[in-house]
């Protein structure tokens, strides 16, 4: 019984770790802003559990902090200009659902994975 309990968080953990990998490399996204579309780039490296990258914009290219991963479920931060716009989302394959919030509301985003 208690070999079959090890086993089995074993292998959760190790299922948690093979989704984490495989949100590596780039993701694209558009934001709509009342003068405009943004295109967004997402860099993202995940390591266990800790979630790395930047985000590339057409005002620069920021960091990302306070990232992290539980299974398929990422949040991170990122400042812009002082202002720390909150990420909230779900890793479903080759897309990404992100909840966006700052001091300036909230919103939805999706990211699709760049084809190489």
């Amino acid at each position: 019984m208690k070999k079959a309990l090890v086993s089995g968080i074993l292998f959760l953990a190790l299922m948690a770790i093979a989704v984490a990998a495989d949100i590596d490399g780039r993701w694209e996204g558009t934001f709509s802003t009342p003068n405009g579309d943004m295109n967004l780039v997402f860099n993202f490296k995940a390591d266990g559990q800790n979630l790395t990258g930047t985000v590339e914009s057409q005002m620069g290219e920021q960091p990302i902090t306070n990232g992290k991963i539980d299974g398929n479920e990422i949040s991170f931060d990122v400042d812009a200009m002082g202002n720390t716009i909150s990420h909230k989302g779900t890793l479903n394959g080759d897309k990404i659902h992100l909840t966006v919030s700052s001091s300036f509301g909230e919103w939805e985003m999706d990211l699709t994975r760049a084809k190489e």
